[in-house]
């Protein structure tokens, strides 16, 4: 999209100014994810010196999204600060495979094995990505690589696999690697059925990765079918539960938009995390959204237009 450099800057400035609500920042945000371009990827680097690890982590995530090499810089950077909360630094991780250039094998590589699970996990999976597009580009299969009817860059292909019960025994079976769980869960998450919600709402009870149940709940939220409703607010509840998991369980009762949704997400807003009240305040903005017959959740161009007028 073109659009000029001081209107970018100016949709960055809301996305920095701590002093703008939260749920604004988001949507400045979004919009310079889907405008794209340098001043756009330099507006999004320098929230990494927020205080919100939320919003923080939501960077990464859309720096990952586009695709372009010129925010391997600043992923790299964050992946390797240790002062970057747990949750930033994996999305850095996961951003570096979405962007999937050969350059961030070596950085992946040496977190693979870090101490905090939810980074090594990550960035493994990263790898096998990265693997994965290499033996698909070998097989002259590249136009595989988008097949995806919910447009998000994955941290894994789909599996091959297409009954419901396969995929489902798949993604619950604790013992195959975490590259194939996930590979179940978005052939399950791209069937967008009612069947395919309920067995993927199951993997927010397995034990044995918070990396795995977050990513469950990212997708349940993608997906937006009120069958997962129970178990999302179940996770929720769950003090004991990871933040990461529990802040996207938020995030997926926001887009999925049910009364009961609302209710649950205004109960913790005050939560003792961060991470969780504040995707709560985040979340109960999307419920409005989805509510609203609004076309744009990403308005920040046209705010800043409006404003020019």
């Amino acid at each position: 999209m073109n659009t000029d450099y001081e209107t970018v800057r100016k949709i960055g400035d809301v996305l920095n100014d701590p002093k703008e609500p939260l749920a604004g920042r988001f949507r400045a945000l979004f919009t310079l994810r889907n405008l794209g371009g340098q001043t756009a990827i330099d507006c999004i680097s320098k929230c990494f010196g927020d205080s919100s690890a939320l919003l923080k982590h939501e960077c990464a995530y859309c720096l990952g999204q586009m695709q372009d090499k010129g925010a391997i810089p600043a992923l790299e950077s964050v992946l390797r600060d240790e002062n970057q909360e747990t949750i930033v630094r994996h999305e850095a991780g996961e951003a570096l495979g979405a962007i999937g250039a050969d350059s961030v094998l070596d950085i992946l590589e040496e977190f693979e094995h870090s101490e905090i699970q939810e980074i090594s996990e990550t960035c493994q999976l990263a790898i096998q990505r990265i693997q994965w597009l290499h033996s698909q580009k070998k097989h002259d299969e590249s136009s595989k690589l988008s097949a995806n009817p919910f447009e998000s860059v994955d941290p894994a292909p789909p599996a091959e696999e297409t009954t419901i019960e396969t995929l489902r025994e798949r993604l619950l079976d604790e013992k195959l690697s975490l590259f194939d769980r996930y590979r179940a869960m978005f052939a399950l998450r791209n069937h967008n059925s009612e069947e395919s919600v309920k067995a993927l709402a199951e993997g927010l009870q397995c034990s044995n990765s918070a990396l795995f149940r977050h990513e469950i709940a990212y997708v349940l939220g993608q997906m937006q079918h009120k069958a997962c409703v129970p178990q999302l607010i179940e996770s929720l509840k769950k003090l004991e539960e990871n933040a990461m998991v529990r802040h996207e369980c938020a995030e997926a009762l926001g887009s999925i938009a049910q009364d009961e949704s609302e209710d649950i997400l205004k109960e913790y807003a005050k939560d003792k995390e961060r991470v969780v009240r504040e995707s709560c305040e985040v979340a109960l903005d999307m419920c409005e959204y989805e509510q609203s017959g609004d076309l744009h959740y990403a308005d920040g161009l046209i705010k800043v237009q409006e404003a020019k007028a």
